[in-house]
Parts: C-alpha cells; sequence; structure tokens
C-alpha cells in the first residue's frame, strides 16, 4: 500500500501541470510462440486473434487511469516475439503478410505502434532471420504502426558485421522507399547492442524469449520535472545535486509504479517491469539537454557534456530501483535529436556534433536516436556509425543502438519535420571518409575478454 500525504499530492499535480510529467507508455507483451505455423495465413490468423484477445482493453485501461489518477499517459503499445523466431519456412514476402497483420491488429486495437518485427542476430545468421531483414524495407513502408529492430551484437557473442552492413543496405533502402515523408519509415527501425528482453519504448521493443505469456511494462518520462528539480537547487555542489536528481527519479517512478500495478490489476495480466527513462519530447521544458545546462553548460554539446550526462543517468538510475522492485528495459537518459528541443538547438547552433553525440552515448541509456543525416551519406559510412555505436555497448557491457534517419532530398542544415513525438530535426554533418574496405571484410568481431565469465 503507497501512502502519500497533502504535500506529495500537490507536488505531483504541479510536475503533471508545469513540468511534462507523464506516463509515457503502457506496452503490453505478447508472447507469440503458440501461434506457429507452417501455413502463413493460419499463422497470420492466430497472430491477430492472440493480440486483439490478450490487448482489447488497453486503450480503456489507459483512459480509465488517466481519468482516476489524472496522470497523462501519452501511448499505448503492443510488443511481440521477435517474428523471425516464430516464422518457420516463411519467404520475406511471407513475412511482409505477418507485417500487414501486425498493423491491421493495431489498428483494430487502436494503439499507437506495435513492436517486434525482428531477429536476434549477434553470432550469425538462420535463414529465417535473413528473409525477415530483407523484407524490412517493404514491411515498414507499407505499413503504418510496425516498428523493427535487430540485435547485431552482445558483450557475450561479439559484433556481427555482415548484419550491420546487412542493416546498413536496410536504412538506405528504407529511406528511399519513404522518400515522399521525408525517408520517417526509418524512425520505424533500430539496430540494437545488447537489446534488452523487456523495453517498452518504441522502436526496439519487443517480447523477449525470457518473458511469460504476457505482462505489462510501464514506461515512465519527466525530464521537465527533474530540469526544475535542477534549476530550484540554485548553486549547490555536485554531490548535493546528485542526491536532489535522485530523489525526484524516486518520485517519478514510484508514478510508474502505480500505473504499472493498476494497468495489471484491470486488464488481468502480469506486471513485468518499469522503465525509468527521462524520454524527452520536442515540447519547451521537456528536454534532456536543458537539463544540462541547468546543471551548468552553456550549451549541450560543450565541453564537459559527457560528464553531466554520467552523473545525471547514474543519479537517475540509483533514484528510480529504490522506487521499484522491478526496474528493466532501458532505464536513464535519452538523447534522441529529433524528440528534445534543446538537442535541436544545439544541433542547429553547431555545438553539439555528431562525433560528439557519439561520445555521451557511452554513459547514456540508448546511442544515436533520430539523427536526421543526408540521403547522400554512403552505405558504407552509415555502416560504419552502426558498427562505432554498437562497439561502445559491446565493450561496455551497455545497450546502445542506433536510428539513422538518411532524408531523401535533404543536405546539411535543412530541416524535416516529423511531427508529434517523433519532433523535427536539422540535417546533422556527417564525416564521409570511407571504411568501405574494414565494413566489407565482414565476418564477426570477437567478444572482448571481460565477457569470458563463465
Amino acid at each position: 500500500m503507497i501512502n502519500f500525504n497533502t504535500e506529495d499530492i500537490l507536488e505531483t499535480i504541479n510536475m503533471i501541470r508545469e513540468e511534462n510529467l507523464d506516463i509515457r507508455t503502457i506496452t503490453v507483451g505478447i508472447s507469440l510462440f503458440d501461434c506457429v505455423s507452417d501455413d502463413a495465413d493460419i499463422l497470420c490468423s492466430r497472430i491477430y486473434d492472440k493480440i486483439n484477445r490478450t490487448a482489447e482493453n488497453l486503450i480503456k485501461t489507459g483512459e480509465d487511469i488517466e481519468k482516476q489518477y489524472g496522470i497523462p499517459i501519452i501511448n499505448k503499445r503492443v510488443s511481440v516475439t521477435p517474428i523471425s523466431l516464430i516464422g518457420g519456412r516463411l519467404t520475406s514476402d511471407g513475412y511482409i503478410k505477418v507485417a500487414k497483420t501486425l498493423d491491421r491488429a493495431a489498428k483494430s486495437l487502436g494503439i499507437n505502434f506495435i513492436g517486434g518485427y525482428g531477429a536476434l542476430v549477434q553470432k550469425g545468421y538462420t535463414t529465417q532471420a535473413r528473409a525477415l531483414i530483407d523484407s524490412i524495407p517493404q514491411a515498414l513502408s507499407e505499413t503504418d504502426f510496425v516498428c523493427s529492430s535487430v540485435n547485431v551484437a552482445s558483450t557475450k557473442a561479439g559484433i556481427n558485421m555482415d548484419a550491420i552492413r546487412h542493416c546498413g543496405k536496410t536504412v538506405k533502402e528504407l529511406a528511399y522507399l519513404t522518400k515522399e515523408k521525408d525517408s520517417i519509415g526509418c524512425a520505424k527501425f533500430v539496430v540494437f547492442a545488447n537489446v534488452p528482453d523487456d523495453n517498452p519504448f518504441m522502436a526496439g521493443a519487443f517480447h523477449g524469449i525470457g518473458e511469460g505469456d504476457c505482462c505489462i511494462n510501464v514506461g515512465v518520462s519527466g525530464p521537465g520535472v527533474v530540469a526544475a528539480a535542477v534549476k530550484n537547487a540554485g548553486d549547490c555542489d555536485l554531490s548535493e545535486l546528485a542526491d536532489i536528481i535522485k530523489r525526484t527519479a524516486f518520485k517519478i517512478t514510484r508514478m510508474g509504479q502505480l500505473v504499472a500495478h493498476e494497468a495489471s490489476r484491470l486488464m488481468n495480466i502480469p506486471f513485468g517491469i518499469v522503465d525509468l527513462s527521462l524520454a524527452p519530447t520536442p515540447a519547451v521544458g521537456d528536454s534532456v539537454a536543458l537539463i544540462l545546462e541547468e546543471m551548468g553548460l552553456e550549451k549541450c554539446g560543450a565541453h564537459g557534456t559527457t560528464a553531466c550526462l554520467a552523473m545525471l543517468n547514474d543519479a537517475v538510475k540509483k533514484g528510480g530501483v529504490m522506487a521499484s522492485s522491478h526496474v528493466g528495459g532501458l532505464s536513464g537518459a535519452f538523447i534522441p535529436v529529433s524528440e528534445d528541443a534543446g538537442m535541436i538547438d544545439a544541433v542547429s547552433c553547431g555545438v553539439l556534433t555528431l562525433e560528439k553525440l557519439e561520445a555521451m552515448t557511452a554513459v547514456c541509456s540508448v546511442g544515436l536516436d533520430m539523427i536526421v543525416i543526408s540521403y547522400d551519406t554512403p552505405e558504407d559510412v552509415i555502416c560504419g556509425i552502426i558498427a562505432d555505436e554498437i562497439s561502445i555497448g559491446v565493450v561496455n557491457t551497455k545497450t546502445t543502438a542506433v536510428r539513422l534517419i538518411p532524408a531523401f532530398g535533404k543536405k546539411v542544415g535543412d530541416r524535416v519535420c516529423f511531427g508529434g513525438l517523433l519532433g523535427e530535426a536539422p540535417v546533422i554533418a556527417v564525416n564521409t571518409s570511407s571504411p568501405s574496405k574494414f565494413i566489407s571484410r565482414g565476418g564477426r568481431i570477437p567478444a572482448p575478454i571481460h565477457s569470458l565469465k563463465n
């Protein structure tokens, strides 16, 4: 039983009204292993029926919780078992049929996104995984709500460079097929290292192979709340500032815990995890970059940015784990360029560069996220960007990811507007010196020595 006093309630109301506090997502994870069939039509029928049966009350549940507690819930989503694991003998055409089934189920439920159209290839390909990755450009360009991820590396297995090369090609093809919409299809595709099984955030959400039949995962947000707390802290030292951030993260996560348990109770689906991430929005004030600037930077991207972000991420995690016994997913600070007003401004000013963003990903919770580059960027350079970011994750035993958007017809300095939570972003400059010979070697980069822990 959670006890609240009047001061806590008034503080939470202020966070919601003035500081953009919200629940970013309630995500229902659904296992599809019991849907397997050699017949593509039967498989699709079973998938559609199970998703609709399991998540039929998701929208109503979210709305009921919003009305009861006054807490905004921005997205309601579904994640499913990685589709390559249940595809059997499907060809790429068969996988596209599954993608369209997932999209139809999402529309039937009225949810925002459905994730899990992906593959796990950190150590090698199966025939099914290769066929699914081949299908991603067409599948995502012909659906509205389907999201896809491919895990190309892990600290334990090393880095599958053949898969990275495949994903670089996929990004370019997807950008071209959605060129009439500023290549927005790439916003629904992410390449991972050390992907978590219980991430509620898109585009990387899927229902992991160690999960139960279904579960409720909740993702909280609140950069605006943390920024306000840091601003109000004044000129305290860094130890005291870290403590203030921890206490703020605790309060945000407790709200997420409450929503998760209520959703679990109302839907009769087991509670999974709370992801205590600071996920920004394009709204002014709801920005991770703003937090870093309130900590003392003139502009996000200045020297000292990585140190500020490391401290912020650590304090958020420490505060969050005290608030919930089941913290998971990505958990920490996100730095998606197009979804963060402060990041957009920093890139536009030329202070925040791609190289600095890469350095920041060594200490944040995801990686190079929602970064718009020119479509003219060579495919091998895109592969090199992916490989660099994935290496940071593998060597540091952490999750990293890449979501690049090569915007067709755009050049450095142009602006691309996606709308909604996806926001807008300037096209960022890229070093186009070629890594082609390195990428074309293929094979697998061995796992680091510290992975040998058995």
